[in-house]
């Protein structure tokens, strides 16, 4: 599972002025359409439909959903459909920055065996006011992949692509790979004492990097610390791979609490001694190459993948998106004939 710190959540509640039955009222269309096994011809979806039948399911075996299914969501949500143009941009980039990579760096029949068998697009984020947290993505069972937020795509918008999207993929299928052959057990030993699953969404990045976990979201638990690395690696150019090594480095002390009572830290100068890292002596560089080493060595192992040349890869192709040519794809499949325009 992959979440997101909060700043703000708004939350709206509808007062109704009574007690309304619902035997006799006459409701709209529902905002779950029925899904067909077949292509239909004179569906405004029909393009779409032929690309994910072209590009994923008989390539890999996979079920690319982008119309909302209930009963492959949490109730617990209010969550409502992705759109169909902004499911055209995450299909094609999906494939493009996700599916491409992995099948020129380790094949086709890596992704039938391996990949995920569906992949559900949701065009809202899932709210959690508890926490003030929110659901990007899941991973469940090693079977399915929901992506969320997908009405908020902006292909143009390099960082926040990176941040809600593609780092997003290359998490939940962290957790899918580690639930199928399972990771070193040394990994629970390397930041242990740091995980704190219920309060991770206080902590400030750049002081759970020098603790050696590469974000506040990875410091929440182990199987999170180790899909979040994984991610963070592949989609973080050098520069910001570099900063991350070097709050690594630093050492933070404590200096006051904020206005809602969490403490904030800084890393002065003067705080600093030989080994780095925090005040307790926990050297986040070391701990981070560490982490990187088993990374690396389960990946060529378990997978015969290196990963240094996936990141490679998947930098470039960061780099050199065209949402134009991407979408000309999906656009450019001939509709027939009889097609209601």
């Amino acid at each position: 599972m992959k979440l997101r710190n909060l700043l703000y959540i708004a939350l709206a509640s509808a007062v109704l002025p009574g007690v309304v039955s619902c035997g006799d009222d006459d409701f709209g269309p529902s905002i779950f359409p029925e899904v067909s096994t077949t292509i239909d011809p004179n569906t405004y979806s029909f393009q779409l439909d032929s690309f994910l039948k072209r590009e994923y399911l008989e390539p890999y075996n996979l079920d690319f959903k982008y119309k909302l299914e209930d009963v492959g969501t949490d109730m617990n949500y209010n969550l409502v459909p992705a759109r169909y143009e902004n499911s055209i941009d995450l299909a094609a980039l999906t494939k493009y920055l996700w599916f491409e990579v992995y099948d020129k760096e380790a094949g086709t029949e890596f992704l039938r065996a391996y990949g995920p068998r569906i992949i559900h697009l949701i065009g809202s984020p899932a709210f959690n006011p508890v926490n003030g947290t929110m659901i990007l993505g899941l991973a469940e069972g090693g079977l399915k992949v929901s992506l969320y937020r997908v009405n908020y795509i902006d292909p143009s918008d390099a960082a926040m692509l990176n941040e809600y999207y593609l780092h997003t993929m290359h998490h939940e299928f962290a957790h899918i790979l580690h639930q199928t052959k399972v990771y070193p057990t040394e990994w629970q030993f390397l930041s242990n004492t740091q995980y704190d699953p219920m309060n991770w969404q206080d902590r400030d990045d750049k002081l759970c990097n020098s603790f050696g976990c590469v974000t506040a979201y990875g410091s929440s638990e182990e199987r999170e610390d180790f899909a979040e690395v994984v991610a963070t690696y592949i989609t973080s150019t050098d520069e910001e791979w570099d900063s991350i090594m070097y709050y690594a480095g630093r050492n933070f002390i404590q200096v006051g609490n904020d206005e809602y009572g969490n403490p904030t830290y800084d890393c002065p100068d003067s705080a600093q001694d030989d080994e780095g890292g925090m005040a307790d002596g926990v050297n986040g560089v070391a701990i981070l190459n560490q982490k990187m080493q088993i990374i690396r060595s389960w990946f060529r192992d378990s997978w015969n993948i290196n990963i240094d040349s996936l990141r490679a890869e998947v930098l470039r192709r960061q780099s050199n998106i065209n949402i134009d040519s991407l979408r000309n794809v999906v656009y450019s499949i001939e509709k027939p004939g009889n097609v209601n325009e």
